[in-house]
């Protein structure tokens, strides 16, 4: 059986204004996660995944680099427990 589990992952860094919110919502819809992204007042975008451990951790090796604009300078992780109502991932405006 697979581990499910759920991150909050705060990206800091050139992540407004470049694709990046776009980028995250792509891969981890790819990746067949749940969750959400937004950007946050100070300049850095938030993002909570959930989904089999593997995949999650994927994402995040994926969020360190980001889409070909954005330069990510620093990656807060937090691990939750997992939410039973989360199945899909949402994209903020």
């Amino acid at each position: 059986m697979k581990e499910t589990v759920r991150a909050k992952i705060r990206v800091y860094g050139v992540v407004q204004g470049v694709g990046y919110r776009y980028f995250v919502y792509r891969t981890a819809t790819a990746l067949g996660l749940a969750g959400y992204v937004k950007n946050l007042p100070d300049g850095s975008v938030e993002v909570v995944a959930q989904g089999e451990k593997g995949l999650v951790n994927a994402l995040i090796d994926d969020l360190k680099i980001g889409p070909r604009h954005a330069h990510v300078e620093r990656i807060d992780v937090t691990w939750l427990d997992p939410e039973p109502n989360c199945i899909e991932f949402n994209y903020s405006f």
